[in-house]
Order: C-alpha cells, then structure tokens, then sequence
C-alpha cells in the first residue's frame, strides 16, 4: 500500500499539519507535585523528532478538588503552566505541533495511596455503579465548565497549537454521556445520549468563547470505560449521530474516537469502525486510534503479552478510502519516537517492540 495519504499535510483552521499521524494521549505520571519536569519536555521533544504531524499530551488535569486519581499525572494550573511552556518550546524547536489533553478523571480508581475524595461524578456513582458521593452540584458543574475553559485559555496563551478534551474512557465528560453513570434528572441528564451532552456541550461553548473561532478544539470520546471495555454509551447509527452532533454544533473542530482495535466495525452490517461512522454520519474531521502498527491490542499487555510490530495496510486502506482524516498513535510511539520516521522508510522490521517495560521510563 502507498504511504503517500499518510504522509500527505493536513490543514483544519490554523493547524497545518505536516502528515496523518497523532501522538496519542497516554498517561506517564513522571510529573512530581503535578508540574512536568525537563524529562517530560525532552520526552515530547523526541516525538517531535520522530516526525508526528501532532503531539497530543498525556491527560493534564484542571484546577477542581480530586480531578486527578494519580499523584504523578500532571496539572495544567499554577506552577505547572510554565513548565508546560518550556514543553511547547521543546516541540516547537524541532518542528512539531503539540496540544493539551485537558482533562478530570472523576471517579475513577486510584492504585495507591493518593486517593483524593470525595470523588466528583455526574451522580456519585463509581464505573462499577455502586453509589459512593454525593451527586455534583450544580456550583460544582459550573465551577468545573469554567475550569475547562480557563484551562484551555491558557493553552492557547502558552503557546500550543490546539487543545483535546478528555470525553472518553469513563472520566468525568464521559460520565455524563454513560446512562449508567448519569441517574440525574435535571439539566444534565435525561434518557437519551442527545439529553445527557449537555454538560460536554456547555464546556465546549466556554471554551469556544475562551480560545476564539480560529483555535483548534478536539474532543475524545469512546464507548469502552476504564475497567469495562464491553461499554456501550449507543447502540446504533441513529443514536451516535445524536451523540456527536451537539458537540459539534457547539465548536468542537475534531472528534477523536477512541476504540480498542481501529480495525473493528462499530455496528453490524459495515465494517466501519467507530470514526468511520462518526464520519460518515456527520462530515466531521476525525481521529482513528486503537492498537495502530501493533499486533497485541492494549488490555493484553496489563497482562504482560509483548505488542510486536505489524503492518498498517489494513489503516492505510481506510485512510485511503476517506474513513477518516487523522490516525493517533499510542504505544508504538511510546516504545519507540521514531516509528513514524522507520515506517516512511519501509524498515517496519526496526521497530522496537512494546511491552510493560516501556512504562517505567520516559524513552
């Protein structure tokens, strides 16, 4: 297959990307105290090198009580803010595009001692949907709306060229969209996926007034959770048109849509995958992810199963075909920076293998 699509710009207001390939998100806690240090700039640096058209940072998290369930992952507030600075002139240097992955886990678990409460979620609820806090307040909702956009304000004042939402996944904005998690019965709620956008559709518009017309604004959003990868937040075409659409009319630019295995139809009767239809339903710019250029998907590998290298004909069929505009990379760029560079020159047999190894250090 020709590498020419993949390797072809890409240009969405006033991004001007190079290539098709993103860097995904993927949380490394080497942040002590919530501020990045010089390893994580060099680290985000080296991806620059490798050639991605876009750097999407591991999650950061707004200014909210326990809107981080790790102590390691890294604020985007306070001390914090000029060290992602020295993050973007690290990527800038070398050439590369960097964005924010602005985010609040909400309820989701902590491993270790660091386990700040009462966690905050659209109605107490834990992904395993046993009831633990109070339900958010509505102070609590507006608070929260307004740390995303103050958030993203000083993204674009720092200096990236974009900034991603965190929607997916079982964090907060996603707690909202899962029946299962949001029990509410007032604003932020209701029986349907199109009633229970609001919370992500409202934060959408904050920042949308916060960064301005031209600055470009993704989202991530998933059917698997944390924990529960058999999640469905819909269950057809009908009802994921009525996910997408009030996030898009509220101005997000990109939908991120996040799956397991890219290769994987969405809904029976296609074999388009979950970007595939969000794209196909909407028009809208998206972003394919989901075990790209390896041979194991990522739940394996929490069992210790090695992720080898495997070829991407099947991505660039897709990506030929017009499935969707973007493909974000995760762990294949996480064991080796320069995957990108070794794939435009068909030396797919050098590429470092992924195993758990390469979550111990900042490679």
């Amino acid at each position: 297959m020709s590498l020419d699509t993949l390797f072809s710009p890409y240009e969405l207001k006033s991004l001007k990307l190079k290539n098709r390939v993103v860097m995904a998100p993927m949380t490394r806690e080497f942040s002590p105290g919530g501020v990045p240090t010089a390893d994580v700039a060099a680290y985000y640096q080296r991806r620059a090198e490798g050639g991605v058209g876009l750097i999407l940072t591991e999650g950061t998290v707004i200014e909210r009580p326990a809107s981080k369930n790790e102590a390691g992952i890294p604020n985007f507030f306070g001390e914090a803010l000029p060290a992602w600075g020295k993050v973007v002139e690290a990527v800038h240097a070398r050439g590369g595009l960097i964005a924010p992955q602005i985010w609040h886990t909400g309820a989701a678990a902590s491993r270790g001692d660091y386990d700040p409460q009462p966690k905050q979620s659209p109605s107490g609820i834990a992904l395993d949907g046993s009831q633990k806090w109070e339900p958010m307040t509505d102070a609590d909702v507006a608070d929260t709306i307004a740390a995303f956009a103050r958030a993203a304000g000083d993204a674009k004042k720092l200096g990236f060229d974009a900034v991603e939402l965190h929607g997916a996944h079982g964090y907060l904005i996603d707690e909202f969209f899962w029946d299962r998690t949001n029990k509410r019965t007032d604003q932020w709620g209701g029986d349907t996926i199109g009633a229970r956008t609001r919370f992500a559709a409202e934060i959408i518009k904050a920042v949308r007034a916060e960064v301005g017309a031209d600055y470009p604004l993704i989202i991530r959003i998933s059917q698997f959770k944390g924990g529960v990868y058999d999640a469905k937040v819909t269950h057809t075409p009908q009802e994921l048109e009525d996910w997408v659409r009030p996030l898009l009319d509220a101005g997000v630019d990109i939908i991120h849509a996040s799956q397991r295995r890219f290769w994987e139809p969405e809904f029976e009767g296609s074999d388009l995958n979950f970007a595939g239809w969000i794209k196909k339903l909407t028009g809208a710019p998206v972003i394919t992810v989901g075990s790209v250029g390896l041979a194991e998907d990522f739940i394996n590998f929490f069992g210790g199963a090695q992720a080898n290298p495997q070829g991407i004909d099947e991505l660039l069929r897709r990506l030929e075909r017009g499935e969707f505009d973007l493909v974000a990379v995760g762990r294949a760029l996480l064991a080796d920076p320069q995957w990108l560079n070794k794939v435009r020159v068909g030396q797919l047999e050098d590429v470092k293998a992924f195993d758990r190894s390469a979550l111990a250090s900042l490679v």
